[in-house]
């Protein structure tokens, strides 16, 4: 069924657990990511993000994920994730995004707040959520140490309570992409904005971490993960193995789609979410 990241991410912060958002630009992609939901019962998330557009388009992609999440018999909310200008927002909106997040978490604080607050009134015309970005989480070819692009949590209360948005990623030493050495997380941090904060929050840059480290954010208040790396990843590795052992082009998509359910089952596992649907 297709639902709003507010009525997913509502339950999953009473009951402490974590959801995935697992961004897809395949089919077969799109298959492993529910086929897993399916089988464990679980919530999830599913999209893709403006800088992936380049591989499907909103409409192509929007063609087979809008029936698919109606058909699920598990809770699915379709996001477009890190949507990055007005006119892909309101294309995914148009056509059947459940849900948005707009990033423009490196504009200045004053333009994040009036552009977030206006980005919710342009979702709520279409009945879909909104998740902003408070705070920096970079690509790993950037400084993820640095404090001054963590999230603080005065701010952050100020800017959920400001903007109205239904979900608030937020800056915690993670980072987008594969990590080259292991990252440093602030959990105690995520614990203070937790406790202030009244929007569910949301880690981004979650593939790489370990299973600890996403147990530990989910415990102190992380309600939203967004995965991409890891399952495009495994997807490329089982096609690489069965090229290599002659497979055909049909025989490798199904092994994308099993490799993509198996390491969305994983994830899905460790954060709490399996049962939940």
């Amino acid at each position: 069924m297709l639902v709003t990241l507010r009525e997913v991410l509502k339950d999953a912060r009473e009951k402490k657990y974590g959801v995935g958002l697992f961004n897809t630009v395949s089919l077969e992609m799109a298959k492993g990511v529910l086929g897993a939901a399916e089988e464990l019962k679980s919530p999830v998330i599913i999209g893709t993000a403006e800088v992936l557009l380049p591989y499907a388009s909103l409409e192509e992609l929007a063609y087979f994920l809008v029936p698919m999440a109606k058909k699920a018999s598990v809770p699915v909310v379709l996001h477009f994730d890190h949507g990055l200008t007005d006119t892909k927002i309101v294309e995914a909106l148009r056509l059947g995004f459940s849900s948005i997040m707009y990033d423009c978490s490196t504009d200045t604080y004053a333009h994040n707040i009036a552009r977030g607050a206006q980005m919710v009134k342009i979702a709520g015309m279409f009945g879909a959520s909104v998740e902003g970005e408070l705070g920096h989480v970079g690509a790993n070819d950037e400084s993820a140490g640095d404090d001054s692009i963590y999230t603080e949590p005065d701010q952050a209360r100020d800017f959920a309570l400001r903007t109205g948005v239904d979900a608030l990623a937020v800056a915690i030493g993670t980072a987008h992409g594969a990590y080259k050495e292991k990252p440093k997380l602030d959990i105690g941090r995520l614990a203070q904005i937790a406790e202030t904060v009244p929007a569910p929050l949301v880690l981004h840059g979650g593939s790489g971490l370990s299973d600890e480290d996403f147990k530990n954010c989910v415990a102190n208040g992380i309600s939203k993960i967004n995965i991409f790396t890891d399952i495009n990843c495994a997807a490329a590795k089982a096609a690489h193995d069965n090229y290599s052992q002659g497979c055909g082009l049909t025989d490798i998509q199904n092994q994308i789609t099993e490799a993509v359910k198996q390491e969305t089952m994983k994830k899905m596992r460790i954060f709490g979410s399996a049962g939940r649907g």
